[in-house]
């Protein structure tokens, strides 16, 4: 059918993400730094996003495009409000609790991440939780040295790789410095890779 819904323009958009905002609908995203039109029958042709958009890259056109389908878009946004599965595989998880023999470190993936992390980043248990086993502390709350319990833990066991992922914010600076100093004192290779976010979530830097 000829009906009016948006275009994009790639060239003036910056990739703010207003307009995905703006678009109760769930028809607009963000890919490779762009807004794109993710599904033409999520589009309702009413514009909502044209003014959010500080870049005037949102106009309309009238085209061949697949009927606005409610029913889809409710059925989607239910969906997205339904409870992610957890990934959790392994307790306890608190670096202090965890004993350094448990069975579920032989052959593991392990993630090692600061309290604050699975709060700051809304998909952590799949982005990061996935296939792994987890292990959380606070070096500034918990005031301990974990380099000492993580040596037993690495020492021990048969890690596949180990992933640390912490804050901003200096006090988690001692997270990463325990496992590479774990790592020295068992005389261990084992591929690490560190991720850092910032409060909002945004992954500031990651290294391997």
């Amino acid at each position: 059918m000829i009906r009016k819904i948006i275009t994009i323009n790639a060239d003036k958009c910056n990739g703010c993400g207003l307009c995905a905002k703006a678009c109760h609908e769930g028809a607009i995203g963000i890919k490779d730094g762009k807004a794109v039109l993710l599904r033409e029958d999520y589009c309702d042709g009413l514009g909502d996003c044209l003014p959010a958009c500080p870049m005037n890259a949102i106009s309309f056109e009238e085209r061949e495009a697949p009927a606005y389908d409610h029913a889809a878009v409710l059925a989607a946004k239910k969906a997205a409000l339904a409870p992610a599965a957890s990934q959790l595989q392994n307790f306890p998880i608190q670096l202090k609790l965890v004993p350094v023999n448990a069975h579920w470190f032989d052959g593991a993936d392990l993630l090692i991440a600061a309290d604050c992390c699975a709060y700051a980043y809304g998909s952590f248990h799949s982005r990061f939780m996935q296939d792994r086993v987890t292990l959380i502390g606070c070096p500034k709350l918990d005031s301990i040295d974990y380099s000492e319990k993580l040596t037993q833990i690495i020492a021990n066991n048969d890690l596949r790789s180990i992933t640390v992922v912490r804050m901003t914010v200096p006090c988690c600076g001692g997270l990463p410095y325990a496992v590479e100093t774990a790592l020295h004192k068992s005389k261990k290779h084992i591929p690490l890779s560190i991720v850092t976010l910032a409060p909002d979530g945004q992954i500031i830097d990651q290294t391997a």
